[in-house]
């Protein structure tokens, strides 16, 4: 029956049969050509998609990444996170952030090994003691040069070079007539009466020349040559000072070698690191920021941030800044007559520039610091103000300064001095779990030296040469490579113990005659160690006694001649913009037979710190 209907619907529709089967192996045919094309389309597509994500960051702003638009120097943020100010420059490139900063190895808050070194600076029982050296008729007199850290340099060689003379210190005077024009003596930033007593075993201090013959001592005025070594002293300024019985050192910053015995380098450090203490009040202010900074957060970054336009003149970089900052800076430039043309790409090349705020940003977020992290800024007027550091603040959003944690009642004693502010910001970087500089001036050198001697502190030094090619292909690597590459061109610029070879770089910087080692792990366990020597020697100073507690590691003298020392940037030393300094430095190194090596050209005072 079924096949009879069947028959009977192809009787009466004859063609409809083949239509439908012209159309069902047409479809076939269709599918199998085009689907086939359709596969390996959108594979194509897959993989372009995946390639690219790796490739670029992801440019979405949330709470977990900031979207950075960078730039040469002075840059800005991207417009969702921006100040309004930042919108003018120019964008060069775009790369994103993590928010939780690179992935590191290691604990970023503290350095390896630095638990098995310590600060010894003892004498050993080779060292004379003052009361059985010091002349009755020799007085050593210094006037420093400089800001407050460059100030301290000199004070700390003063001590060294009055023993190598002999010679009773009268307490140093302060420079108050540097670029810095600030009038305190030494005893309204130091303690004066701890500064005398402590050192009591090693020289005798006193505040004033005594009189003669009913009238004061008239001190002879002259000065030595950079570097000037023991047999230097005792062969060109011994003499005068037997003849006069008071000799002034003028323009006293750097006037004492690198190369000295053990037993001296140590002296060197037990005025640095033990003998220089704050004023009271000096301390209590800057004690006081780092117990509101340690509120906040467990642990934190201070950076040393010099970014100044007249640093930025005197080193001759470009920041990006067109036509109105070459001008701007070029006649800031113009106060130092004997500076030669500069060469902004070649300055930063050889990594002589210092970070702009925002390339340390990206420095410490490459090496691992979030964004949840506490910073302390110590900073003078900032080129380009808010616009300069937005980037910097959007990296690092908890951002602090003295002015934002004390009161304008509290910092009022200590606005007017210069060296004053300094201080507590020195205060606070030391105390700091991290201390971090954009440059290698006088300040950055002190700390790294008091840091290494106190622990090994993590203690950061951009190293600026390979940073700075970095920097600038940053927008052609995904955020981990470039965080990568920051980790592996950091390494030996972190504070890490045997980093530096011993007697590399000016000695307040790597004091490693003071820096003893012991591998005992239960020994070396206690962090009261490293201060030992501090109390060791107030118990012989209240004691009276004028021997020492411990026995010197190595009577060996430092072999490392000046030709040894690596400069990892500017060196922000004084020397005015008088012709006649230079001229007197010449005349008297001719006159004093001393062939020195060639120095650093003296720069001013202004970027002594």
């Amino acid at each position: 029956m079924s096949k009879k209907r069947r028959s009977d619907a192809d009787t009466a529709f004859p063609g409809l049969r083949q239509l439908l089967c012209d159309v069902f192996f047409r479809r076939r045919r269709f599918y199998y050509h085009v689907l086939p094309l359709l596969s390996a389309l959108a594979g194509c597509v897959f993989v372009c998609f995946v390639a690219l994500f790796l490739l670029v960051a992801s440019p979405v702003v949330h709470r977990d990444h900031l979207h950075l638009t960078l730039f040469h120097g002075g840059s800005s943020i991207d417009q969702g996170i921006e100040d309004e100010s930042s919108s003018n420059l120019e964008m060069k490139s775009i790369i994103g952030v993590s928010g939780s900063g690179g992935r590191f190895e290691r604990d970023v808050w503290v350095t390896d090994q630095s638990s098995f070194f310590y600060g010894c600076s003892n004498a050993s029982k080779k060292f004379t003691p003052a009361a059985e050296k010091t002349d009755p008729d020799r007085y050593l007199l210094i006037t420093t040069s400089g800001g407050l850290n460059q100030q301290r340099t000199g004070i700390t060689d003063a001590v060294v070079a009055a023993y190598i003379l002999n010679a009773t210190l009268v307490v140093p005077k302060l420079d108050q007539n540097s670029f810095w024009k600030d009038s305190s003596n030494f005893a309204e930033i130091f303690d004066e009466d701890w500064f005398i007593k402590f050192l009591s075993n090693d020289v005798q201090i006193i505040k004033d020349l005594p009189m003669e013959v009913g009238k004061t001592l008239t001190p002879h005025r002259m000065r030595v040559p950079r570097k000037c070594d023991p047999e230097c002293y005792e062969k060109h300024v011994l003499p005068v000072l037997k003849k006069k019985h008071a000799v002034r050192l003028g323009k006293f910053d750097y006037r004492l070698s690198n190369r000295l015995t053990t037993d001296l380098q140590k002296l060197r450090c037990r005025v640095n690191y033990h003998a220089l203490k704050f004023t009271e009040e000096i301390n209590e202010m800057g004690q006081a920021l780092v117990e509101r900074m340690k509120i906040k957060s467990k642990h934190f970054i201070a950076l040393h941030l010099r970014f100044e336009p007249d640093m930025l003149a005197f080193s001759g970089c470009y920041y990006g800044g067109g036509k109105d900052e070459k001008e701007e800076l070029g006649k800031i430039r113009k106060r130092w007559k004997s500076l030669h043309a500069s060469n902004p790409d070649k300055e930063r090349r050889q990594g002589r520039c210092p970070l702009t705020p925002e390339e340390v940003g990206l420095m410490l977020r490459g090496l691992g610091f979030g964004s949840d992290v506490h910073l302390y800024v110590a900073s003078g007027e900032v080129y380009g103000g808010e616009e300069t550091l937005a980037p910097l603040k959007a990296m690092f959003p908890n951002y602090h300064t003295k002015e934002t944690l004390a009161s304008p009642e509290e910092l009022a004693p200590f606005l007017p001095f210069s060296s004053r502010m300094a201080a507590i910001d020195f205060i606070v970087c030391d105390e700091s779990n991290v201390f971090v500089s954009n440059n290698n001036g006088n300040m950055a050198k002190i700390l790294a030296g008091r840091r290494r001697y106190f622990g090994h502190k993590p203690t950061i030094r951009p190293n600026a040469k390979k940073l700075n090619r970095l920097f600038m292909d940053r927008n052609n690597m995904t955020w981990e490579q470039f965080s990568s590459k920051v980790q592996s061109y950091q390494v030996g610029f972190m504070g890490e113990p045997n980093e530096v070879k011993p007697g590399r770089g000016e000695f307040h910087e790597n004091p490693s005659a003071c820096i003893c080692g012991n591998y005992d792990s239960h020994v070396m366990s206690d962090p009261s160690h490293v201060n030992q020597i501090h109390h060791n020697h107030t118990e012989d100073v209240n004691e009276n006694n004028h021997g020492y507690n411990e026995t010197s590691n190595s009577t060996k003298e430092q072999t490392a001649t000046e030709d040894d020392q690596e400069w990892t940037g500017l060196e922000y030393l004084d020397i005015g913009n008088d012709l006649g300094e230079r001229r007197l430095h010449t005349l008297i190194d001719s006159d004093l037979g001393v062939r020195p090596k060639p120095e650093q050209p003296e720069l001013e005072e202004l970027f002594s710190d």
